[in-house]
């Protein structure tokens, strides 16, 4: 095996070749897709078989799948193999309300996407001589199975941790000179934070490659991680319709997500018009899968914000590259008529060392006024000096105005007064249709 490539031959593959195969897969998913109760009835009012599909464009002929229709078809609508003889896992999505998305999974399946982890875990550098520590929730939530499994095909030493109890994932890295771990940014950010309240540095522990996804972050959250923690840290991106983690994920150029396209059709489109954006324009990420047989999903609207980078990555993988998720076309919100996303408030927070990494967006109206509160804690590194953090309350606002265009009202509160999430982290808050 090449020191750099978990399968040479497939991430350097020649576009043009690359191109060929997505093309003989598609093919073979949609032969798969039509025998699902769901597919069948979309490709007969459309007039498509798996021989209408001659080139990569005539994609376009499919309706869009939506979260929507997962959950109207819901629970086994969408699966086309036969469940009871080779169906072996099912997960669903983390949402908390409503209808779950459910994915089930053949052994083919868990096998390429074990295989697309490992992958991914080899390009940033983690050998089978690592420790690899997942503090990924387990169970329904594929962050756990997904990262575990591909780990173990890597051959890496794994510590199944679980989400949260700092305290002890903080023992298992010290204990078990944990060398990589998987966590989500805002949990990366609160470790570092136990670890110097438990007095231990956290940059001198064995720890040297961290894996962070699963919720949006900037590019500034990154290098604050990176600079706590004393590691490198490599951005990835996946969800459960697609499997789980793995889907894309940074090399060590860190410059932008190469997406396995021996894996994954990626289109970006208008998410008003649904036409396709050229590339390097920011829109929505639409994906086909291309290597699952239990359950194929095609032209899943998954309303991530991002684009496609331009040019060659220097590390030699043909794959396309995506810019870090910008946010989601369904968690921006509206105020006094601006559209506006809670990265673009983090982008901000993050450049002040006087702020902690705790924030909270509180949309409210009063007086018949919409009214947008951002509560952000303060750092160790704060005054206590009134006039001190007036400038510096000033000056958030002043910046936040330049980004969003709109006037937030900023309040500086003290470390440990915004709730701490163990999981994703709720950023906005929005009371106004409980008036």
């Amino acid at each position: 095996m090449n020191s750099k490539y978990w399968e040479q031959e497939i991430e350097t593959m020649p576009r043009e070749q690359l191109r060929q195969l997505q093309l003989q897969r598609l093919k073979k998913t949609i032969a798969i897709a039509a025998n699902s109760p769901f597919y069948k009835k979309v490709f007969q009012e459309n007039n498509i078989t798996a021989d209408s599909i001659n080139s990569l464009e005539d994609i376009r002929k499919i309706p869009f799948t939506t979260k929507a229709d997962m959950r109207a078809n819901y629970p086994f609508g969408l699966v086309a193999g036969n469940m009871r003889e080779d169906g072996v896992r099912i997960h669903s999505s983390s949402g908390t309300t409503g209808t779950p998305t459910v994915i089930v999974h053949s052994q083919h399946d868990l096998d390429s996407w074990a295989n697309l982890v490992a992958r991914c875990l080899y390009m940033v550098g983690i050998r089978k001589t690592d420790v690899f520590q997942n503090s990924s929730g387990y169970g329904m939530f594929t962050g756990g199975l997904g990262f575990q499994y591909g780990a173990e095909r890597l051959g890496a030493l794994t510590v199944p941790a679980a989400a949260g109890n700092s305290k002890r994932q903080i023992k298992f890295i010290t204990d078990f000179k944990t060398t990589a771990l998987h966590a989500i940014p805002s949990y990366a950010i609160r470790l570092a934070e136990v670890f110097q309240s438990e007095g231990i540095d956290p940059t001198n522990t064995s720890l040297k490659t961290l894996v962070i996804g699963a919720e949006p972050h900037t590019d500034e959250q990154r290098k604050k991680i990176e600079r706590m923690l004393g590691v490198k840290a490599y951005n990835s991106f996946g969800m459960t319709e697609m499997n789980g983690p793995g889907v894309a994920f940074e090399c060590t150029e860190q410059n932008g997500m190469h997406f396995w396209e021996d894996c994954y059709l990626v289109e970006i489109i208008n998410p008003e018009t649904g036409e396709p954006v050229p590339d390097g324009e920011i829109g929505e990420l639409v994906l086909t899968t291309l290597d699952r047989e239990m359950m194929p999903l095609i032209r899943y609207r998954t309303r991530d914000l991002t684009r496609i980078l331009p040019g060659e990555c220097p590390c030699g993988r043909t794959h396309l590259r995506i810019d870090r998720i910008k946010g989601r076309s369904d968690d921006m919100f509206i105020i006094k008529g601006v559209n506006i996303f809670p990265m673009q408030v983090e982008k901000v927070l993050v450049q002040f060392p006087q702020l902690g990494s705790n924030y909270l967006i509180t949309l409210d109206t009063i007086n018949n006024q919409d009214e947008m509160i951002v509560e952000v804690e303060l750092s160790d590194l704060s005054t206590d000096s009134y006039i001190e953090l007036e400038k510096v309350r000033k000056e958030i606002t002043r910046q936040l105005k330049d980004e969003i265009l709109v006037t937030p009202k900023v309040k500086l509160v003290k470390k440990g007064t915004l709730p701490q999430s163990e999981g994703k982290a709720v950023r906005v808050k929005d009371l106004r249709n409980n008036k």
